[in-house]
């Protein structure tokens, strides 16, 4: 799981942006939000960190889906700074 945090990156290369349109749909607030790139935290699915959220149907820590593309291009410039040694898995406790 990558982080998303309103903090911009210090390096352009280490985050990608979350659109605004994207942001909307996933009911998330109106600030910058940013995908971190370097580090992924590793846990067991649902983790302690995962905070719950109301829905319609109940509650959830699945916001929805990223459209086909941001995917993609997060998943590429993941694994891209990964073999370049730029990015790794953070172990988190359940």
């Amino acid at each position: 799981m990558l982080p998303i945090t309103h903090s911009p990156p210090t390096d352009p290369a280490w985050a990608i942006e979350i659109p605004a349109a994207t942001k909307r749909r996933l009911g998330l607030d109106d600030m910058p939000s940013f995908i971190v790139l370097t580090e992924a935290n590793r846990f067991l699915w649902p983790g302690p960190d995962l905070r719950l959220f109301k829905t319609e149907a109940g509650s959830s820590v699945v916001y929805g889906l990223l459209p086909r593309r941001l995917f993609i291009e997060v998943k590429d410039r993941f694994v891209s700074l990964a073999r370049a040694g730029q990015a790794g898995f953070v172990p988190r406790t359940d």
